[in-house]
């Protein structure tokens, strides 16, 4: 884990300055595109907010034990921030895991990528420019392959649209820790256990209400407890952590193309693991968005 970072200098961004970065946030794309078809296995066994309270329980307790000294010399400023961003976090997994429950597995990884195209609006609106042409054109043709792959609007149904809204919030998620992070000394790993504290704290809230104190023990199998491992330690503590600290070696919008990359890895692990079928228009689907992928990250890196 790393220690404080210093405030970021003026750069110029090129492939291969900051390849360990790129090739970051593409790992959070297989780690994430993975956790659809494993969730879709842990909701048999306990509910969503259930499944996401021990998520975060186990990130946070892991990472403050981890950052404990960089998080007694953060700033309450910092905490505030990593609390206010813990909050953002917490709304995208309640919309993405009760999305997931109510569609498929694969559905859910390939609408989220829409968040390609809500991205580099953002981003650029909140510089007062608006997005370039190339960028846009990009994401559109990364959310007409997810189009493909989905079935098109008429297939939409109430799982969908919460993934959907998960999806917006995950480009507000970005947009935010770049602003937030960026040329500020604070650790990442300290970052992500506030940010997991605050998740895990309003998550067993809600989850107390809904159930009670005897709802929130769990009686599942292995099975159970290693997919909860497994979202635990590599969909959450490492994307987290990895997500956190790549981000300052790049831009939202190019963050966004390269974990936009997530869908392909969701559709292929979908059909190994949930025998999904992979129809022809699936594939083509997933090239227009591998396509839209690469070309935006040409565009926004000319830019």
């Amino acid at each position: 884990m790393d220690g404080f970072v210093k405030p970021s200098k003026p750069i110029r961004r090129s492939w291969t300055s900051f390849s360990w970065a790129d090739l970051a946030l593409v790992g959070v794309a297989f780690v994430w595109g993975a956790s659809y078809p494993v969730a879709k296995c842990a909701l048999f066994y306990a509910p969503a907010l259930i499944l996401i309270l021990y998520r975060f329980l186990i990130t946070t307790v892991f990472m403050a034990v981890v950052a404990r000294r960089e998080i007694a010399t953060m700033s309450w400023g910092d905490r505030l921030r990593g609390l206010a961003m813990g909050t953002v976090v917490f709304s995208v997994f309640i919309a993405e895991t009760y999305g997931v429950a109510s569609t498929s597995a694969t559905n859910t990884a390939l609408i989220i990528s829409l968040s390609l195209i809500f991205t580099p609006i953002l981003d650029y609106g909140l510089s007062g420019r608006p997005p370039p042409a190339g960028v846009l054109a990009s994401a559109a043709l990364s959310s007409i392959g997810v189009g493909f792959l989905t079935g098109g609007i008429g297939a939409f149904n109430r799982g969908d649209a919460l993934v959907l809204g998960a999806a917006v919030l995950r480009a507000v998620l970005i947009v935010l820790s770049k602003r937030v992070l960026d040329g500020r000394q604070v650790s990442s790993a300290a970052f992500t256990a506030i940010q997991g504290s605050a998740v895990a704290l309003l998550t067993f809230v809600v989850a107390f209400a809904q159930f009670g104190i005897s709802g929130l023990i769990v009686k599942g199998n292995l099975q159970f407890w290693g997919a909860v491992a497994f979202l635990s330690l590599f969909c959450t503590i490492v994307a987290f952590y990895v997500q956190n600290a790549a981000i300052r070696k790049s831009t939202p919008t190019r963050a966004s193309f390269l974990m936009g990359t997530e869908p392909l890895f969701g559709l292929v692990l979908a059909h190994l693991l949930l025998t999904e079928p992979l129809a022809a228009i699936s594939l083509i689907g997933a090239a227009l968005i591998l396509a839209g992928t690469s070309a935006g990250i040409f565009f926004e890196k000319r830019t």
